[in-house]
């Protein structure tokens, strides 16, 4: 039976309808299996006639081996005692990790509050929860000019997630510090950093205890978000509130960077607050006036060796092969795995103008796993023309092989430690320009004053500078952000600025993020392959240049395996997320996602499939699904169908905006079938909502409001209360951008 469209634009689950599904051998339920590394073992066994013959041998000579004996022993403590003797008055000896850095992971950090270096200074820690690397840079920033102006203070930078092994080590190590600074970055929908979710966590469910057990803390709050996102700064809010109620003691207002305008100046203008009340902290009316002293934050840049070109397979290579064989617990955005493009195609119809890439990558063999509505992290890596154009204007050879390290060639770290970790091992300069370098964001300011300090003409060191001052923080406001120019048109607008390779990938060029999709499958679906629906972004930036994705663009032009054995691969690790379905498969569920907001319910859709085909009882789902015109981007269009006929669906409504005079979105849908929602959410339904945070999940949110008001006779205190309890229980949950 043909399934046909109705004026409403809503499709509606028939029982006598069959679906007709596609299988194939990667959709199959079938488990596979990964191979381990066998590890054999030889013993030589010592056998009875051995030990035998070595008693007889003793017993002839016990008396001449007894005296030597003696004297080896004296001898040996003697050692010992003036090895004692010596570690008494000397400083331990450098980490292994220190001087040998691929091991870092192997040779466990010292714990910091057990430092030998007893000279008296107060000891301040410098907490980060960073995502993209900007906190963490603002933290080693504030810590290297505090360090700087307090003589009498040692200021260290401490990552979140490694500051305590343990979440009840929390506690312990909180109350041995006496002052406190925290950058603290806002993802997503008003989440942690990854790096800060199990310290979040564990403090916000600190507040319950109603305990003041932080008296002796002193602290101070920075945090970065972005004010188009509903929870402006959220993590920092909330962190900064605890800390006050558990008993610490606030040393500047709160600082709420806010990266949609100059996160950079709101950074300075939140410093500036906090020296003033350092320095009664930290220092005594007869110091001397280091802190009044104008500070010039150094230009870092690593130390680079370069080394002859390997031959064969490159360092890099073998790394991302070998990624394949460590467990799955150890894969994450520091150690992703390599995964072959196994599938790919173009979602919209040839009459589009636009165009949505899907693509499969293939898992089997890696160890890695993921759930419904968990995110992949992708890194991807910038279009070759781009590369070259780096390259022409930096003045160097692609293949020149090189090694960057954050000491110097006595062993000294640089800087006292405020280099970030290197980013990559030695490779050649088109593999770290293609793989590791952000060359089309707008740079920062601090790296148009590392391109101002290795500018050859006047003119434009001055010009560079200016930009990057309070004075220019207007002009630096137009020119740059508003005209979204990119790393490399600032660097063929200043041609003389030609920064070394190690000053180049510390202050100048940020390190290439990996991009994060919501998984389009289901793993009861789809175990060894994870499904990526993404747009292509390719428009043109107010100075005529024609911006093109990096991640979207190499996903359109990706090779699958299915078309060429040399099939195209990207490193890969699965970030989890709360995005799930009710464990009750007979709860209602409303689901709200246009465009390629659509992905996590094709993941959810294709689980409430093959728990039907299981036997499981359903519960209604509806499903609110825009794009702009049926026959061009109405995405996954029969698989939407099917999923209807067979079930797993019960309503589809689309929203087609560029259809008829009248623009049609999801939230306009919504309020047409405002009762059918009032309904399901009296029955205990979830609501998911998927895409665009600045325009339609905010719209959406509206439209929730405006629904409760409507069908539940609240006014819009109440409205507000009931929509914020649904968030609260778990009951509203978004995966937004």
């Amino acid at each position: 039976m043909k399934l046909s469209l109705p004026k409403s634009n809503t499709y509606k689950y028939q029982p006598n309808l069959t679906p007709k599904f596609t299988t194939n051998n990667h959709n199959t339920r079938t488990p596979y299996l990964v191979k381990k590394n066998q590890v054999s073992q030889q013993s030589i066994p010592f056998t009875d006639t051995h030990k035998k013959q070595s008693m007889l041998d003793l017993n002839k000579d016990s008396p001449f081996i007894m005296l030597i004996t003696t004297l080896i022993a004296g001898l040996i403590g003697c050692l010992i005692l003036l090895a004692w003797r010596r570690s008494k008055s000397q400083k331990p000896a450098k980490d292994a990790a220190t001087t040998m850095p691929w091991i870092d992971k192997l040779v466990p950090e010292e714990d910091p509050d057990e430092d030998d270096d007893h000279d008296g200074k107060q000891k301040v820690a410098v907490f980060f929860g960073s995502q993209s690397g900007t906190a963490e840079g603002f933290a080693k920033a504030f810590a290297e000019e505090a360090n700087a102006r307090y003589e009498k203070a040692t200021f260290r930078v401490v990552d979140l997630e490694e500051y305590a092994a343990e979440d009840d080590e929390y506690e312990e190590k909180f109350k041995k510090d006496t002052l406190a600074i925290f950058f603290l970055a806002t993802y997503g929908d008003g989440e942690p950093t990854d790096n800060a979710a199990r310290f979040y966590k564990w403090i916000t469910e600190k507040k319950e205890s109603g305990r003041q057990w932080l008296q002796k803390l002193q602290y101070g709050v920075f945090g970065l978000g972005n004010t188009q996102y509903e929870h402006f700064n959220k993590v920092a809010k909330v962190v900064d509130e605890i800390l006050a109620d558990q008993g610490a003691k606030r040393i500047a207002p709160l600082g709420l960077g806010d990266d949609d305008k100059s996160i950079e100046d709101d950074f300075t203008a939140w410093r500036e607050l906090v020296w003033p009340e350092l320095d009664k902290l930290l220092r005594n009316e007869d110091d001397n006036a280091v802190s009044n002293m104008p500070y010039t934050a150094a230009i870092l840049g690593y130390r680079v060796i370069l080394h002859d070109q390997p031959t064969g397979e490159s360092l890099q290579d073998k790394s991302w092969i070998n990624a394949n064989s460590i467990h799955a617990a150890a894969i994450d955005a520091q150690h992703p795995c390599r995964a072959n493009v196994a599938v790919r195609r173009e979602l919209h119809t040839p009459a589009s103008d636009r165009s949505c890439t899907h693509l499969e990558f293939d898992i089997s063999g890696t160890g890695l796993k993921y759930e419904t509505g968990d995110h992949v992290g992708v890194y991807c890596e910038n279009l070759k023309e781009t590369v070259e154009a780096a390259e022409k204007l930096m003045g160097l050879s692609p293949d020149t092989y090189f090694s960057i390290h954050t000491d110097t060639e006595d062993g000294q770290l640089i800087n006292g430690g405020s280099l970030l970790a290197p980013p990559f091992p030695p490779c050649t300069v088109r593999t770290a320009l293609t793989r590791y370098a952000d060359l089309l964001n707008f740079p920062k300011k601090s790296a148009l004053l590392a391109l101002a300090a290795h500018a050859s003409e006047p003119s434009e060191a001055d010009r560079l500078r200016y930009l990057a001052s309070p004075a220019g923080k207007d002009e630096y406001a137009q020119w740059m952000v508003a005209g979204q120019r990119s790393l490399l048109e600032v660097m063929a607008e200043f041609p003389s600025a030609k920064p070394p390779l190690g000053v180049f990938f510390a202050s100048v060029a940020p390190r290439l993020q990996p991009r994060y999709y919501s998984i389009s499958s289901s793993p009861k679906v789809a175990p060894t392959r994870i499904h990526v629906s993404c747009a292509l972004v390719y428009e043109k930036t107010p100075t005529g240049r024609i911006h093109k994705g990096v991640s979207s663009t190499w996903m359109k032009t990706a090779a699958p395996l299915e078309e060429n054995l040399d099939c195209s691969w990207a490193p890969i690790f699965v970030r989890q997320s709360n995005f799930r379905l009710p464990t009750d498969t007979s709860v209602p569920i409303i689901m709200i996602g246009p465009g390629t907001g659509l992905a996590p319910f094709r993941g959810f859709l294709q689980e409430r499939y093959a728990l039907k085909e299981d036997g499981a009882e359903l519960g209604p789902s509806i499903l609110f699904f825009g794009c702009r015109n049926r026959n061009m981007d109405f995405i996954y269009e029969d698989e939407l169908k099917n999923f209807v006929k067979s079930g797993a669906l019960s309503e589809l409504v689309v929203a087609f905006s560029r259809e008829g005079l009248t623009k049609e979105y999801v939230q306009q849908k919504m309020m047409e079938r405002a009762s059918d929602i009032w309904n399901l959410l009296s029955q205990g339904a979830y609501i998911y909502v998927c895409g665009d945070a600045k325009g339609m999940a905010r719209d959406v949110h509206r439209t929730l409001h405006a629904i409760a008001q409507e069908q539940g006779s609240l006014n819009s205190s109440q409205a507000e209360s009931m929509v914020k309890n649904l968030q609260m229980t778990g009951r509203y949950l978004r995966d937004v951008w």
